[in-house]
């Protein structure tokens, strides 16, 4: 079976949108903690970030938001994702034991390469730009699965499937023994199978935060259709 990946930026609401993704077939919910110089990140997600900081989701309220999320959704991993400086500014170690008593089963530091911090367990992401050598590396390190990069730029949903993505796969499989989950631009279930019939899993975030805005109901319908799409494969 094909692994579905939801992101959602931590809110309020998050914990009960967690659950509906859940309910919709999702299982596994990365978790944003805002930051506010998101360079990987396209406009929806940067909007809700930025949306997030005014609200005053720090990185305590973040944590709490992980906790509450854990509640609900008891056996599904949760992934905080964010940039290193928010770390630094917490304190790498204390960041990282905080996540776990809060519940995270592993983290995504979307611009910490791989080398870099190498006591901070992660999933890493690689991206069609990157050398064999770097792909095997992060293979080498990652935790669970590698994050393929679908596409050379920021996230956001897209008309179509990255081109580049095939190629980025077929070069993964040579190199890495664990699951590649693709992500970036994948917005609809027809992209879902799509790369999903390339890679061991999919993950959607700009369209999940756009949908999310609609409340749960509307967010498991969605990852209900994300799901039978890839249950076609």
């Amino acid at each position: 079976m094909k692994t579905l990946v939801v992101y959602l930026m931590a809110d309020p609401e998050t914990p009960e949108l967690a659950r509906a993704a859940v309910e919709g077939g999702a299982d596994i919910v990365e978790i944003g903690f805002p930051f506010s110089d998101p360079l990987a990140d396209g406009p929806v997600i940067r909007r809700a970030g930025e949306r997030a900081l005014a609200r005053g989701m720090r990185t305590r309220q973040c944590l709490d938001v992980l906790a509450s999320t854990r509640a609900l959704v008891p056996d599904t991993p949760l992934i905080p994702m964010t940039y290193s400086s928010l770390l630094e500014a917490y304190g790498w170690e204390r960041f990282a034991a905080d996540v776990e008593g809060a519940g995270g089963t592993s983290m995504i530091i979307a611009d910490l390469p791989a080398g870099e911090r190498p006591e901070v367990r992660r999933v890493q992401l690689v991206a069609p730009t990157s050398t064999d050598e770097r792909i095997a590396y992060a293979g080498e390190q990652t935790d669970g699965w590698l994050y393929l990069v679908a596409l050379t730029g920021t996230t956001g949903a897209r008309n179509d499937l990255s081109p580049e993505l095939a190629g980025l796969v077929e070069r993964a499989r040579r190199l890495v023994a664990a699951p590649l989950y693709a992500g970036f631009g994948i917005s609809t279930p027809e992209h879902a199978r799509a790369a999903g019939e390339l890679a061991d899993g999919i993950v959607v975030g700009s369209r999940a935060v756009q949908v999310a805005d609609d409340g749960p109901a509307a967010l498991r319908e969605y990852v209900s259709s994300l799901r039978g799409a890839l249950d076609t494969i």
